[in-house]
């Protein structure tokens, strides 16, 4: 039987966890502007991760291309070791990848649960009896199966947030890629999406999140990357990269002393 020393120095010895998603050397340009500037990332299966920086710093092109939004112009990206840099979004979605956005986007003209029925079809790829009853899981772990039957166009912002995240997990990801879904709510509806959030990450969802709301994202990621002109300044612990002097200064505009 082993001592709990040598139980202590296997776990300090095991392999980290595999890397699921990563990205080398991408530049997006438009015109002149390069949106994303030899942009490297990556992130292990399980982990959660943040994305900060001031507006324009290139998180949200990062997840475009990421996600299969557009195409970058160079740099390659590969899932769980599979080169995905020319697959498209609905490729990557069926893969393994989900993203939400700032503003949510759901068909208005649906119910709440027939918007994430669609999704399960669709991004899943699941037959309809499939769908449906993970439709309904979706549902309740989202804490939407009250507004089930509710036109999406009805919903308040909290419940269009909800429904957002519902959508993106009812196609199964593995990593999840969630851009500003904290923006517009009170701190009482903000807690209620970190404790969605939080279950995801225990159910072992791998998780990107983009979050103005430091206080947010701090309760959830356990690491974090920091961006400014579509470079990465700073990636690691939370707190440190926080205290990074090139961090603040890219927040604050000017030396932090």
């Amino acid at each position: 039987m082993q001592t709990p020393s040598q139980l202590a120095d296997k776990a300090s010895n095991a392999a980290p966890d595999p890397i699921v998603l990563s990205a080398q050397g991408l530049v997006k340009r438009y015109g002149s502007l390069r949106a994303l500037d030899t942009v490297s990332f990556h992130v292990r299966d399980g982990e959660a991760v943040g994305v900060v920086g001031p507006n324009g710093a290139g998180k949200t092109t990062l997840f475009g291309a990421l996600a299969g939004t557009f195409p970058v112009n160079e740099g390659a990206i590969t899932f769980n070791g599979t080169p995905i840099t020319y697959a498209s979004a609905s490729e990557r979605s069926l893969l393994g990848i989900a993203r939400t956005y700032q503003v949510p986007r759901p068909f208005l003209g649906m119910t709440v649960f027939e918007n994430i029925l669609v999704a399960a079809r669709a991004g899943g790829n699941a037959r309809m009896s499939e769908a449906t009853d993970h439709a309904a899981d979706v549902l309740e772990r989202t804490g939407l199966m009250p507004l089930a039957n509710k036109p999406a166009a009805a919903t308040g912002l909290l419940d269009r947030k909800r429904l957002e995240v519902a959508r993106a997990i009812a196609t199964r990801p593995q990593v999840i890629l969630l851009d500003e879904i904290g923006g517009g709510l009170t701190e009482a509806e903000l807690l209620q999406l970190i404790a969605l959030i939080d279950s995801l990450k225990a159910s072992g969802m791998t998780i990107v999140w983009i979050e103005h709301i430091l206080h947010a994202l701090l309760k959830v990621v356990t690491r974090l990357v920091c961006m400014a002109e579509g470079r990465v300044l700073a990636e690691g612990d939370p707190q440190d990269v926080m205290k990074d002097p090139e961090v603040r200064r890219a927040y604050l505009g000017s030396d932090p002393e």
